[in-house]
């Protein structure tokens, strides 16, 4: 098992900047509006793994009937390790950790019996986030470079790294990134668990009156089909959903007018405090 840093492996400077810091690329994919897209994405592209989306079937109590408190977790531990301070993203990496030590079983499909910190599994959530964050945000618009690319895939080592996850397996390049996925499609599969996941991001419960009485089903089913239609073509045909109708052509545009319409909001109106507090703190330290 790998163990975490501590805060006495860092100086109170290294602290503010947290793991990543504001001249990182991982700063500017993970504030982008398209950060929202690429997160539903990587759900999507998550559930095909059977024995990752059973123990998120298993364990992610409530999922099923209420996925919101998941979904919002989930979003904030990403900001929380991108943004926070070093001892603030330790913490959260701590009490992931301190839930997933607890938690196995046997998926039954593939017959396989795993816990759910086992390395495979968190290297195939890691590469799926990071694969979608990126593909979002540059189908989106967010202008980087090939170079930029191959450095967020590196930066996100950090993220694998607190997780648990040997430094040596995971991806630092679009390239390597690529091979990791094309070396995992013969063990993926639309598992019965997988589809209930499928409808639950494209199709949340909702209360009656959100559903009919504000635009929030609209809205949100406007972000799923661009999350759909950004998976890779082979996911798609796994779901049997090619692309709902949209080329790749059509859903770059839709992802661009989305992120546009979205910059035009109000800074605090795009993203978590998370975020927002984090950019704060670096200007507001004279070091940074």
């Amino acid at each position: 098992m790998i163990t975490p840093p501590s805060p006495g492996d860092w100086t109170a400077e290294e602290d503010v900047l947290g793991f990543f810091g504001p001249g990182s690329v991982t700063w500017r994919v993970h504030s982008d509006p398209s950060f929202s897209v690429g997160g539903l994405r990587a759900l999507l592209l998550q559930a095909l793994h059977p024995v990752a989306m059973d123990g998120v079937a298993r364990f992610s109590g409530g999922f099923k009937e209420e996925p919101w408190p998941r979904l919002i977790r989930t979003a904030a531990y990403v900001d929380t390790l991108t943004f926070g301070t070093r001892t603030e993203a330790v913490e959260a990496v701590a009490r992931v950790r301190s839930i997933h030590k607890r938690l196995g079983a046997t998926e039954e499909t593939t017959g396989r019996t795993y816990r759910v910190d086992d390395p495979d599994l968190l290297l195939w959530v890691h590469c799926c986030e990071v694969d979608s964050l990126l593909t979002a945000a540059r189908r989106g618009g967010l202008p980087l470079t090939d170079g930029d690319a191959d450095r967020y895939v590196a930066e996100q080592v950090t993220a694998a790294e607190l997780i648990g996850v040997p430094t040596s397996d995971v991806p630092d390049t679009v390239e390597a990134l690529a091979g990791y996925f094309e070396g995992m499609r013969p063990t993926l599969a639309v598992t019965r668990a997988a589809r209930d996941a499928y409808r639950l991001i494209t199709l949340p419960p909702m209360p009656t009156w959100v559903r009919y009485l504000t635009p929030a089903q609209p809205a949100w089913g406007g972000l799923a089909v661009l999350a759909v239609a950004l998976l890779p073509k082979w996911a798609r045909q796994l779901y049997s959903w090619p692309g709902l109708g949209l080329t790749d052509v059509a859903a770059t545009a839709a992802l661009k007018g989305f992120r546009q319409a979205m910059l035009r909001l109000p800074q605090r109106a795009r993203r978590s405090p998370i975020v927002w507090s984090g950019y704060e703190r670096v200007a507001a330290d004279p070091a940074a």
